[in-house]
């Protein structure tokens, strides 16, 4: 299992002719000092640099990752989690409400690749792994931290899908359990803003691209940094939209 989502290949449209312009500008945080944020699969890639980017910033996060060896970046704190377990999901919540005494963003970001082969060569067993781990894990990390984010004056999910789940773009070429979590997902993003974002919740998905991580491969086009922009520009929205998906800052079709 890979602690870090990524798109396996960039397979994401670009800015929809007038999407970008149809969504209000956000505004953003500077500063998260006082803000607690909890990342899950922040051990390497993606989820690391996220990690990284959201301590820079002055937030105490929190690493949710599977095992107490695994390295951390400097100044975070570590949440022993693997998502598949509903247990795990509660402790790592409980530890941060009881270390921290609140939660303003939750990032969605561990997930396991796909088989790589047509549905009907997928063994069964990768397809329950990888709905348990890219989309039970997150329903069940926003159903856990919805109550302490929820009583946050800006509290934001980001959930960190791919462009191979895009119901837009041709869903062909292998890696059913990838692209149907993924699609799935996004599928909860829209269900968090509709249910939560009139109650504040600022939730978003969004397409890192094609990021150099065990996951994308050493062929990818981009650095595990520049996956981690657009997911650290969600986090700081402090007045912005909810309920896209995004890439590079734009908005793209779902």
């Amino acid at each position: 299992m890979s602690d870090d989502a990524d798109a396996v290949e960039d397979g994401s449209a670009g800015d929809p002719a007038g999407a970008g312009s149809q969504t209000t500008e956000p505004v953003l945080y500077d500063d998260l000092s006082g803000q607690v944020a909890l990342v899950t699969g922040a051990n390497r890639g993606i989820g690391r640099e996220i990690a990284t980017n959201l301590r820079d910033l002055g937030a105490t996060v929190y690493a949710g990752v599977r095992s107490v060896t695994y390295d951390l970046p400097d100044g975070v704190r570590r949440a022993t989690l693997d998502v598949s377990q509903e247990g795990d999901v509660q402790d790592a919540l409980n530890t941060v409400g009881e270390e921290a005494g609140r939660l303003d963003v939750l990032v969605n970001n561990a997930a396991v690749g796909g088989s790589g082969e047509p549905l009907h060569e997928t063994r069964t067993a990768d397809l329950d792994h990888a709905i348990s781990v890219n989309l039970r894990g997150p329903t069940l990390l926003c159903k856990y931290a919805l109550p302490p984010l929820l009583r946050q004056e800006t509290p934001r999910i980001v959930n960190v899908s791919s462009g191979m789940g895009a119901l837009d773009e041709p869903q062909s070429g292998g890696s059913p359990d990838y692209r149907i979590t993924k699609t799935g997902l996004n599928g909860l993003t829209r269900y968090l803003d509709g249910e939560y974002g009139d109650q504040g919740l600022i939730a978003n998905s969004v397409c890192p691209g094609w990021v150099r991580t065990e996951m994308g491969g050493e062929e990818a086009d981009r650095s595990p940094a520049e996956g981690a922009a657009t997911p650290t520009w969600l986090a700081r929205f402090r007045d912005g939209p909810g309920g896209l998906f995004w890439r590079d800052r734009s908005v793209i079709e779902w």
